[in-house]
């Protein structure tokens, strides 16, 4: 089935993902597709709050459109749910797999409603795609452009994010030396590599090399104590002090990104820099790897029964061993630069 021959009838289009940074980035080629298909077209998208600074300089999104859940999650949902309807988007596309977003997508009022089958309200949308997280399936980013197929062809867009001159001036300070970055924590206790690990590959990085440690506020002691522990005499913590697109563009002109399996990835990969993917429980065929060009996935060479104990992560090994990431030689790290 398609609808291409009906492409003049949207002029409006809603794109919904209000989970996490890395899921949210890996949303990005539908926008890029859409403007590519739908060059006249306006493209919404709905956020979570706090997410919105990715699309700062986004040049294809008309408008921004937040739900707040952190604080009367509920009553702001109510709130969203007239505004979207207020709209009259002529399709909503749903990447979002929960019954909130469901219900978004259904008292949107809009003719066309896309969304993955395992959205509990799916059944009464025009289109439900299958979503299958299976070994060796495709791409994160390729199963939500599975959404809008019926609206364009079978063709592949990139992750992007769009870092303006504000943004890429902020970091030029940091550029003028050879330097790796490293975002080393992760939400999740079992998706990050283990800080002795960190402690150990920072310390035998050349001097020659600068490294730039990247996250969130929560992380600085976590890479102040790295940074201590290592003794690297260039390193110098910039968690909590830079935007998602600052840190983008830092990434770009790095000799190499390490990152765990978790939302910096995503980011590099958005910026089509050098990114090294360190999986510990998790594996790449769950489809969230890199998709930079110089990319490389760092994991274990032991054979596990253990791995993967699940899709996402535990705040501790179930094993009591954590073999999956201690297993892993720094030496392959150190090869990357």
């Amino acid at each position: 089935m398609t609808l291409q021959s009906d492409n003049s009838k949207y002029h409006k289009f809603l794109v919904i993902q209000t989970a996490s940074i890395g899921d949210v980035i890996l949303a990005t080629p539908v926008i890029e597709k859409l403007h590519n298909y739908f060059p006249d077209c306006e493209i919404d998208f709905l956020l979570k709050k706090g997410n919105e600074s990715l699309f700062e300089s986004h040049p294809f999104l008309h408008k921004i459109l937040l739900w707040e859940k952190s604080v009367n999650k509920y009553k702001n949902l109510l709130s969203l749910l007239a505004l979207v309807r207020r709209q009259r988007y002529d399709c909503v596309i749903n990447i979002q797999r929960f019954a909130s977003s469901g219900l978004i997508t259904l008292y949107s009022g809009a003719k066309h409603k896309i969304g993955f089958n395992k959205n509990p309200l799916s059944l009464f949308f025009n289109t439900r795609v299958k979503h299958k997280i299976i070994h060796g399936n495709l791409h994160e980013a390729e199963r939500n452009l599975d959404l809008i197929r019926i609206l364009t062809d079978d063709a592949s867009f990139p992750v992007k994010l769009y870092p303006g001159k504000n943004h890429f001036a902020k970091v030029s300070q940091y550029k003028t030396v050879r330097y790796i970055t490293i975002s080393p924590a992760s939400l999740w206790f079992t998706k990050q590599y283990p800080f002795e690990k960190w402690v150990e590959f920072a310390g035998e990085t050349g001097e020659d090399i600068r490294i730039y440690f990247l996250g969130s506020v929560n992380d600085q002691d976590f890479c102040d104590r790295i940074i201590k522990k290592s003794g690297h005499k260039d390193s110098l913590n910039l968690a909590g002090k830079l935007s998602f697109l600052e840190s983008a563009a830092l990434m770009k002109d790095a000799i190499m990104n390490f990152v765990n399996d978790s939302a910096p990835l995503h980011l590099a990969s958005a910026m089509n820099a050098p990114t090294t993917a360190i999986f510990c429980s998790t594996i790449p065929e769950f489809g969230f790897g890199p998709l930079s060009e110089n990319s490389e996935i760092v994991q274990t060479t032991e054979k596990l029964a253990c791995r993967p104990c699940g899709l996402h992560g535990f705040d501790k090994c179930p094993e009591k061993h954590f073999k999956c990431a201690l297993t892993i030689n720094k030496n392959v790290l150190l090869n990357r630069i």
